[in-house]
């Protein structure tokens, strides 16, 4: 699929794209760019693999590179790539899985510029890549506040998996902004000159949002870090709790355990055996010892 850059992202012909003085983007998939990349008069080897990364590589007369974008409904899934060569004429997306097409069609309905140019139309194709990402960080930083209240309130009991599955994804989007904002900088690097001076704002744009987007990333890292840190400091205060309860308990009955053990020793001449009253004064005794040992530790503040 061809498009000039016009007012608007306009479908034409494949002869069109040659010979106008409008910039134009094309969608090709694996096959139709390896029999027709001589015609773009930018003889180089793109990836075709499925990319893995974002990355942007200068060549002599040409700049390439790959997109690797994250499912946003599946961080940990299969991403959405392809691959992409440009120079002064315009540029051409290499795609098997339509999900390029897509963009381009959706910013060929949705977009219309005042001063149409190829600087304009990849800054809106990669702030695509991006649109929808603050809510999504808005959206994981209100379930890492439902967490935290959750555990303030004493209802979880380990570790949440959810929060591991938050991790997992802020771990991943950082990593691809990382990327973008590589990539961002090698476009506005323009050292092949491909762009127009005045039009190099535009990637500085792009590279200033996907940085403040890392950093809010790097915040809600941090924010699972200390949730952990909470979560761990509950356990360890619940299992306190509970190693005080065994050492008074262990404590009150460590007198009578003595009591009990001295006078089942059964010696003969043990007058406490003989004498009538013996019974009832253990059970008192034992009664006194609990008592002044609940009193002594609730003094200390041990219960």
């Amino acid at each position: 699929m061809y498009y000039l850059i016009k007012e608007r992202l306009t479908p034409c012909g494949e002869g069109e794209i040659r010979g106008g003085d409008a910039q134009y983007a094309a969608v090709l998939t694996t096959q139709q760019w390896q029999a027709q990349k001589e015609r773009f008069d930018m003889l180089i080897d793109m990836e075709m693999d499925a990319p893995q990364e974002t990355k942007a590589v200068v060549n002599l007369d040409s700049l390439t590179g790959t997109l690797s974008i994250p499912n946003r409904h599946d961080m940990g899934g299969p991403r959405h790539s392809f691959s992409f060569a440009l120079d002064e004429k315009g540029v051409v997306l290499v795609d098997d899985s339509g999900y390029a097409l897509e963009m381009l069609d959706r910013l060929s309905r949705t977009k219309k510029w005042r001063l149409p140019g190829l600087e304009r139309f990849l800054y809106d194709l990669l702030e695509m890549t991006i649109a929808d990402d603050l809510t999504l960080l808005e959206g994981s930083e209100q379930r890492l506040n439902r967490i935290e209240e959750a555990m303030l309130r004493g209802e979880v009991e380990s570790y949440p998996k959810e929060m591991n599955d938050i991790r997992g994804d802020l771990l991943d989007l950082r990593g691809h902004y990382e990327q973008l904002i590589d990539l961002g900088q090698e476009l506005e690097e323009n050292e092949n000159g491909f762009f127009r001076e005045e039009n190099l704002r535009y990637f500085h744009l792009f590279t200033e949002r996907v940085v403040r987007l890392r950093d809010i990333v790097n915040g809600q890292r941090e924010y699972v870090m200390q949730l952990r840190d909470l979560m761990q400091s509950q356990l360890d205060v619940r299992q306190n709790r509970i190693m005080t309860v065994l050492t008074v308990v262990t404590s009150i009955f460590l007198p009578l355990t003595l009591i009990a053990g001295w006078y089942g020793m059964n010696f003969r001449y043990m007058p406490e055996l003989e004498w009538r009253y013996s019974y009832p004064a253990v059970i008192v005794i034992s009664l006194v010892i609990v008592i002044v040992c609940l009193i002594w530790f609730k003094r200390k503040k041990w219960m």
